[in-house]
């Protein structure tokens, strides 16, 4: 076959991969690795994963769902106008897909977990209060940045390990806020993007705020705990101290994982109150139904345990 027709048959085949993509209806490749069926369905979920056997986010959340999770989020007075789109969205969880971010489980889990996911970065990105426009469940992704921080969160206890870059200053960026100097230089070998030196990074590229933000929903703060990914996909036993500590799988898990004694363990309060309107509403939006979220004790986290309590200060002697 002389060269012409063969780029016009690599440009054929490209036309037909590129339409099927398009269609949503990308072609799934099978194959056994030691008996175990595994998948590959090209860009948005590649590498040969027992997840990538299964639906792909944009399967069942696509551009007009995310359109209405977040309306209001290039309106004139958001903050971030322009900057989160459903593209950068996709093409960050494209690589978590293969490792079960939104692919695992069937598809209501699938919803359940995308659902949490987008609640969480819904609620602290939003700029809405109560009697907004649409109320605050529509205002997320108004921030990709804190507005008029109090402090350079630079904290020197980790100065050998990651020290804090001259000029940079590590108030919250991204989908699900980063603080300190520590995070952005673990997130940032974590990511392969020099974070520590360069935050901003975060509030330029949607893609990698996204990254970031999966990045912290997969991954367990500690070996042995479960990450917020495991909560919400039953992946997560809880041991016999996490059953005493009232920590069940779900979404009132989640919100232990990601804020711990911040959100959790104080009983009904509005921080916690406001992250789980946002996940009713989105369920409901998404066409799974808050009626999916599970019983008060799994959604919430009002009388868990933190995981992670933060150290008591110790006590000085009254002079």
């Amino acid at each position: 076959m002389g060269t012409k027709h063969m780029c016009l048959l690599v440009i054929a085949v490209l036309f037909v991969v590129v339409s099927i993509v398009d269609a949503d209806t990308s072609p799934v490749i099978v194959k056994k690795v030691k008996g175990k069926k595994v998948c590959d369905q090209g860009w948005e979920c590649k590498g040969w994963s027992e997840y990538c056997c299964n639906l792909t986010i944009s399967q069942y959340f696509d551009y007009y769902q995310f359109e209405e999770l977040f309306p209001k989020r290039n309106t004139p007075v958001a903050k971030a106008v322009g900057f989160w789109d459903y593209k950068s969205f996709i093409t960050a969880a494209a690589i978590y897909q293969p490792k079960g971010f939104g692919t695992t489980g069937n598809k209501t889990t699938q919803m359940l977990e995308v659902a949490a996911f987008l609640a969480h970065v819904g609620s602290q990105t939003s700029c809405g209060y109560g009697v907004a426009t649409g109320g605050p469940t529509a205002w997320g992704l108004c921030y990709n940045k804190e507005e008029s921080p109090q402090q350079d969160y630079c904290d020197e206890n980790y100065k050998y390990t990651y020290p804090c870059a001259p000029g940079a200053i590590y108030f919250g960026r991204g989908a699900l806020p980063v603080f300190w100097n520590y995070n952005y230089g673990y997130l940032g070998d974590c990511l392969k993007a020099d974070l520590l030196h360069h935050p901003e990074y975060l509030e330029q590229n949607a893609t990698l705020a996204f990254q970031a933000a999966i990045f912290q929903w997969i991954t367990p703060l500690k070996k042995g705990q479960p990450s917020a990914h495991d909560c919400m996909v039953g992946s997560y036993k809880p041991t016999k101290n996490d059953t005493l500590s009232l920590r069940y799988p779900g979404f009132g898990c989640t919100m232990n994982i990601l804020y711990g004694e911040r959100t959790c363990g104080q009983g009904d309060i509005d921080d916690m109150n406001t992250i789980i309107t946002h996940y009713l509403y989105y369920l409901d939006l998404m066409g799974v139904g808050r009626e999916t979220a599970g019983t008060h004790d799994v959604l919430t986290c009002a009388e868990q345990k933190a995981f992670n309590p933060a150290p008591k200060k110790k006590e000085t002697a009254s002079s």
